[in-house]
């Protein structure tokens, strides 16, 4: 019986958010979709012929478009219980506890490169590590000072960069690391420049001026981080939208 309500519930948020999406689909161009539970004026519909057609021709295009949009929201919910967890974490700490947590961590990856690396490596993990600390505390007050465009555009490449530059240039002297690193990091590069980046010949203006050698990688994961922290924030935001946490 327990297994049978979870199973409903599931399919019941399911289909909630699938008709929520394609309602603010069909909001777009259409006007009053949502129905209010105190409104007696119900959804809008047309009725020329012509208006009929374009409803229905928009509501097939929302259909396709929810169907592909709607893991995305997925991984948005999960995505907004992590970042979630993390923001209740650092509102505890405050801005002093942001900056000295990330100089621990950083500061002992930094000790760990002192016995392990060259003086040259030592001292590129510890500006990594400054850099990273830089990026958590101006991760931290774009949040917690900005609006929603703010924190998107800005909270969430500072905190990539935070988590992506350390590790990235301690791999540039740590045979171990680099194994890992730098081998996935050129699977990488090339799928981006064969798949993504060919708009205008991006890619080929690339391979003509760098080698992913040496602190390319960390240019590399710098230009991956931005972006991917701003797909985190739109995916959060969307989450947001279609369903409230306090839903």
């Amino acid at each position: 019986m327990a297994r049978g309500t979870s199973r409903g519930g599931l399919i019941g948020a399911i289909r909630y958010d699938i008709q929520q999406l394609h309602v603010g689909w069909m909001a777009l161009f259409f006007p009053r979709q949502r129905q209010q539970s105190h409104s007696v004026l119900g959804k809008w519909t047309p009725q020329s012929a012509t208006g009929k057609a374009a409803y229905r021709g928009w509501s097939a295009v929302g259909a396709l478009t929810v169907a592909l949009l709607y893991p995305f929201v997925l991984f948005g919910f999960a995505a907004r219980y992590y970042t979630s967890r993390i923001d209740r974490t650092a509102a505890s700490l405050g801005i002093l506890g942001v900056v000295l947590l990330s100089v621990v961590v950083w500061g002992g990856l930094a000790a760990l490169a002192r016995m392990r690396f060259s003086t040259e490596g030592f001292l590129a993990v510890t500006a990594a590590g400054g850099v990273a600390t830089v990026a958590a505390a101006l991760a931290y007050l774009t949040s917690k000072h900005g609006g929603r465009i703010t924190t998107v555009l800005f909270a969430y490449p500072f905190g990539m960069t935070a988590l992506f530059l350390p590790p990235v240039v301690a791999a540039l002297y740590s045979p171990t690391l680099s194994n890992v690193v730098f081998p996935n990091s050129e699977t990488l590069a090339v799928w981006l420049l064969d798949n993504v980046l060919t708009y205008r010949g991006i890619d080929e203006f690339l391979r003509a001026r760098f080698d992913l050698e040496g602190l390319a990688y960390v240019g590399m994961w710098f230009g991956i981080a931005v972006p991917i922290g701003w797909l985190l924030g739109f995916l959060v935001t969307l989450a947001n939208l279609m369903r409230p946490k306090s839903e």
